[in-house]
């Protein structure tokens, strides 16, 4: 029977393009997409994750009844805070409403891989190696991960974290590397400058395509049965930021300068190099990337 799906998060950067690998798959019924704003229409409901209370998220289960129910919504910066509203409560709500009114559902939230902090140049990271997050943002992914991941082992929820890497795509936002250098190089060509500036841009990262963690993520709500309650997404590679960016000042045909001078990003500062092993991934979902880092940017460039 086609499966109903609740998406939270469905107007946002991954949600939209997880919506989209959702409408395209035969398995799937019924699409619910739920965002703090929302549209007029019958497959969309406006629910905030972070004001609305277990009682309010229960009426949402109950009215819409989903057979996989997957969180798109969080925040990628702000104050200790807003991110532990964001990221570790929303987590905490979820599971309690289903695991009292929704036993047996799918759950899929996402985590990231700066959870995992410093970890040793060469050696691509698995789901089972030590986590020591740099930074708040990453230890409220951790703190999601880790109750999404007992839920699962528990037996209260059949909950699933997705470690995301670095997304890159259509609608990439500008709270990351790639997309604040974007931004930096509309403005240039727009205003006729010949440099943009930005921060030090000598770490290795592994990029991921947006459509590419969509696919995960649809993957990992339908699925029959998942062994692991804990996956990376990511491209498995290892690329140095500062040819990730030439390659989009290229994409862009920016001929001008990248100064590396404003301060390091606070969240993955002291991060130097990181990358994915997707061995637990491949055999659990049969899922790998099928993007390459300039199909993305220009993704990224183009489709904004």
């Amino acid at each position: 029977m086609p499966a109903r799906v609740l998406l939270f998060g469905a107007n946002g950067f991954l949600g939209r393009q997880v919506a989209h690998a959702l409408a395209e798959d035969p398995r799937v019924g019924v699409l619910i997409r739920a965002g703090r704003s929302a549209p007029a229409g019958p497959d969309w409901i406006q629910h905030d994750l972070v004001t609305a209370t277990v009682t309010e998220l229960s009426t949402v289960l109950r009215r819409t009844r989903p057979d996989a129910v997957i969180n798109c919504a969080g925040r990628l910066s702000g104050d200790a805070t807003e991110l532990v509203e964001a990221n570790v409560l929303v987590t905490a709500k979820l599971l309690d409403a289903m695991a009292e009114h929704a036993r047996g559902l799918r759950l899929v939230v996402l985590g990231s891989a700066a959870e995992y902090g410093v970890v040793p140049m060469g050696q691509p990271v698995t789901e089972t190696d030590p986590t020591s997050p740099v930074a708040p943002y990453g230890a409220t992914r951790l703190a999601s991960t880790q109750l999404a991941r007992l839920a699962g082992e528990q037996g209260r929820v059949d909950a699933v974290a997705l470690r995301l890497f670095n997304p890159v795509g259509p609608g990439l936002p500008a709270e990351n590397v790639l997309g604040k250098a974007a931004v930096g190089l509309r403005a240039a060509l727009a205003h006729g400058r010949d440099h943009i500036r930005l921060g030090p841009l000598d770490t290795y990262r592994d990029f991921v395509d947006v459509r590419d963690v969509a696919a995960a993520i649809r993957e990992a709500a339908l699925v029959d049965w998942l062994k692991d309650q804990v996956l990376n997404v990511g491209g498995g590679m290892a690329v140095a930021v500062r040819d990730a960016v030439r390659l989009l000042a290229e994409v862009a045909g920016f001929p001008g300068e990248i100064h590396e001078s404003e301060p390091a990003p606070s969240r993955s500062s002291t991060v130097n190099w990181i990358a994915a092993d997707l061995t637990r991934i491949r055999q659990a979902l049969g899922w790998a990337p099928r993007y390459d880092l300039r199909a993305m940017i220009r993704a990224a460039w183009e489709e904004r």
